[in-house]
């Protein structure tokens, strides 16, 4: 595990967080925990209750569903949030390509720094509503 000051540094080079201030950055990385998986460990299992969310640092990882890949996520994608924030189960699978050094927020954890940094939670609408948008655009063109 990074030491707290390599944990801020991780935070600030990630773009999801790059915006914010020192402030805001020392409470997700109180929050947040920073780990390291190898290849093919497995983020998040289709239909699962979800239990935490995950913003990749450095590394990829496949996402799938009903078995077919349909995006990877790399360095400062969040995983998994899109459970914390509805409580619905996860809605596809998401398995590391490479090793994967990613922060992990429980989902009390999530929820804390979601409403003590507003910043993080415009960012991530913004990550929502851009996957809405691509998946409109694929849809319907």
């Amino acid at each position: 595990m990074a030491t707290r000051g390599k944990h801020l540094e991780h935070l600030a080079e990630i773009p999801l967080f790059s915006a914010l201030s020192k402030k805001d950055l020392q409470r997700i990385a109180k929050a947040s925990n920073e780990v390291t998986l190898d290849a093919g460990a497995v983020l998040a299992e289709q239909g699962d209750m979800g239990r935490e969310a995950f913003v990749i640092v450095e590394g990829t990882a496949t996402v799938s569903r009903n078995g077919r890949k349909v995006g990877t996520v790399g360095p400062g994608d969040a995983v998994g949030e899109l459970s914390l924030l509805d409580h619905g189960p996860r809605t596809a699978r998401v398995v590391t390509t490479t090793e994967v050094t990613a922060l992990v927020l429980s989902a009390r954890e999530f929820a804390g720094v979601i409403e003590e940094v507003p910043g993080l939670a415009h960012k991530l609408l913004g990550q929502l509503a851009s996957r809405v948008r691509e998946l409109d655009r694929q849809i319907y063109g």
